[in-house]
């Protein structure tokens, strides 16, 4: 079978040191074993992510992504665009769907990137990694690679705001997307269908400048998560995955609770699921490990 080639937009993140440097060694495993080929975009920059907003006007922010989507143009010219980072994928998309529907912004954009010798045309398709193992791996075909079943883990699926508006994944509910859910179910886990926060907003980066509201809106994901039962919560986001793991010591002091959750990556369950060890899921990036989670893996 022949490989399946991206132009790789890995983000600030991802980068070793970073918060989710975890993800970006999970997602490289499982490309391994699908057979995929990310090919990262030669001297990227940052998204601009939420920071852009705060100042600089529209130009700068947008002119940011569309330097990424011109290097991938200029060196993956017949590659979609991937990116494992929820604000990437959100503020490349946003970026594209902006320009490409404002000929002015588009005339405009391209006078900024002559200064470095960039054409930007935004006809490529900007996607998410999640939206690549769905539509063009397949849950069967996921389904198929499963070595280590994740048999015993009741887990929630935490979707997040940003894979889910304005564009969502396509073919899911913007109230109740499924994919996490049919994702754990294909790895052998009990997806707990009914967990109610799996589209609440963790408070992003308001967790830094108003930490009372955003931990109040982190308690209710992570309290969700123990009324239904679950050993552990998945997501796609790494800014949901930081919010939701690292706060939990402060949750507890405030609110005397004793929080205790996991907070995995999609792409560490499916590590672990295809036979891989803890250290090509990258488990110990985690600062709240999952016992349950080890044991499959050091089977």
């Amino acid at each position: 079978m022949a490989k399946k080639e991206y132009s790789y937009y890995p983000g600030c993140s991802s980068q070793k040191g970073a918060s989710s440097s975890n993800l970006d060694k999970s997602v490289k495993t499982l490309c391994e074993e699908l057979d995929i080929v990310l090919n990262e975009i030669p001297d990227w920059n940052c998204c601009g992510a939420s920071v852009g907003y705060v100042e600089g006007g529209e130009l700068p922010r947008l002119t940011l992504s569309a330097r990424n989507i011109a290097l991938s143009e200029k060196h993956h010219p017949d590659q979609d665009i991937v990116a494992t980072c929820a604000a990437c994928w959100l503020n490349t998309r946003e970026a594209q769907e902006r320009i490409n529907h404002n000929p002015r912004l588009k005339e405009e954009t391209n006078i900024a990137l002559q200064s470095v010798k960039l054409e930007y045309a935004g006809k490529k398709k900007v996607r998410h990694m999640v939206e690549v193992l769905i539509e063009d791996i397949g849950y069967d075909a996921l389904g198929q690679k499963v070595k280590k079943p994740l048999e015993g883990l009741k887990i929630a699926g935490y979707v997040g705001c940003q894979t889910n508006r304005p564009f969502g994944i396509n073919g899911e509910s913007f109230e109740n997307p499924l994919y996490l859910d049919k994702m754990v179910e294909t790895l052998g886990g009990e997806a707990l269908v009914k967990y109610e926060k799996k589209v609440a907003c963790c408070s992003g980066g308001l967790m830094f400048a108003e930490p009372e509201k955003g931990q109040a809106l982190v308690k209710d994901i992570i309290e969700s998560a123990y009324d239904n039962g679950a050993n552990m919560i998945v997501t796609p986001c790494p800014l949901c995955q930081m919010n939701v793991e690292v706060y939990q010591d402060d949750i507890n002091a405030k609110y005397k609770t004793h929080f205790n959750m996991p907070v995995m990556y999609y792409s560490q369950l499916m590590d672990v699921a295809f036979g891989r060890s803890a250290a090509d899921a990258a488990l110990d990036g985690n600062i709240i490990q999952s016992s349950e989670l080890r044991k499959i893996a050091d089977k």
